[in-house]
This record gives structure tokens, sequence and C-alpha cells, in this order.
């Protein structure tokens, strides 16, 4: 099995409800950042991707379909090497709506992670990928605008399907040649979702997730 879909889009940018949705489209599970808690074994190898070691990737996306936001968002370039045949996701959101979004999520609850392993392979790869400033809102915001250019500045124009949130499922569908489902877009993972799934995981480190 090989990738179909590799999500270019950073956590808190409908990254859970992506996920929710290809997985219907595709029909086959979709890589998220909560996949390491059912894969903590997987750590390690995210890890060394944020030193340039990358892993065997058909190895380890063996049974999914497609991957969406971090860790696989910061390491999209790799990925769509890995898997030349893959649509390119790249989830959007309005850059001020992200950082209010980021920084009352993910960025806050780093610092309380309690599992040394998660912590300092988020730390590396936001170091390597993206910004390692995650309290400061500029510096943050400047990461966020960066990483969008460079996407939209090296990905093939062929694969390159931008999708924001309130999009659903007409893009995807079209981009991926599936008939639209006759059902609501799932909306998956609000700031209450989020701050739920990190007190239900206290004894491990709460995902990047959108």
């Amino acid at each position: 099995m090989t990738l179909r879909v590799i999500g270019a889009g950073v956590g808190r940018t409908g990254t859970m409800s992506l996920k929710v949705a290809l997985e219907r489209l595709l029909g086959g599970p979709c890589y998220h950042m909560v996949e390491l808690f059912q894969h903590p074994d997987h750590v390690a190898l995210w890890h060394s991707a944020a030193r340039g070691e990358m892993p065997d990737w058909p190895r380890l996306f063996d049974g999914y379909e497609a991957a969406v936001d971090w860790p696989a968002s910061a390491i999209w370039t790799e990925l769509s090497q890995a898997f030349p045949d893959a649509l390119i996701v790249l989830s959007l959101r309005d850059p001020d709506s992200w950082w209010k979004s980021a920084s009352e999520t993910i960025f806050a609850s780093m610092p309380k992670m309690p599992n040394p392993e998660w912590r300092a392979m988020i730390q590396a790869l936001l170091a390597a990928r993206f910004t390692d400033q995650i309290a400061d809102r500029d510096a943050c915001l400047a990461a966020y605008e960066r990483h969008i250019a460079h996407v939209r500045a090296t990905a093939s124009r062929g694969r390159l399907l931008e999708w924001r949130a309130e999009d659903g499922w007409a893009p995807l569908c079209a981009a991926l040649g599936l008939p639209v489902p006759d059902e609501p877009f799932p909306r998956a993972n609000t700031k209450a979702d989020f701050l739920a799934m990190v007190a239900g995981h206290q004894n491990q480190a709460p995902p990047l997730s959108a």
C-alpha cells in the first residue's frame, strides 16, 4: 500500500477533520499525530527524521492511505518524493485564527508534557522545520507564513491542493476523482475536544493536532 494523500498543512488547520474525511473517502486509515498513542515506537523514528535521518517510509506507513498533521506535514517534502503519485493537500487557516488556536492548545500543552521522548521529538521537529520560539506570536506567525510559501513554491502544481475546512468535501473529491458523500463534512477536534484529549492522556504527551 502507498500513501494517496500527503498533508502539508501544520497542526490546527483542520487536520483532524481532514483525517476523518480522508478515511471516509479512501476507505482506510489516515496517519495523524494521535497515531503515536497507539504506536509509541514511532516517536524515535520521527525524532530521527527531525535530525535529517529519514526512516523507511513505506514501512512506517504500511496500511495507511494518507498522512496529515504534524509530524508528517513537517516532512512533507521527503514524503512527496517517497510517494510521487500522492496528492499534496495544504490545509490553510487565517493566520491570526491559527495562532490563537495553536497557542491555546498545542503550544500551551508542550511545556507540560510528562514524556521526555515526546517532548524531545516535538521540540526537535519544530526547531528544524518550523520554529522553536513557540511562545513568540511573531516568530510563530512568521514560521506559519514561511511554511505556506515554501509549499506553494516547491510542490508540483499538478499535485497541490490548497484547502480550508470550510471548503468541505468538494475540492478533495474533485482532486481525488471521487464522488461527494451525501453527508455533512466532519468537524473534529475543537479547542474543547483537544483539551479533553490531553486530560485523558496525562501519562503520555499530548498530540500536535487540529
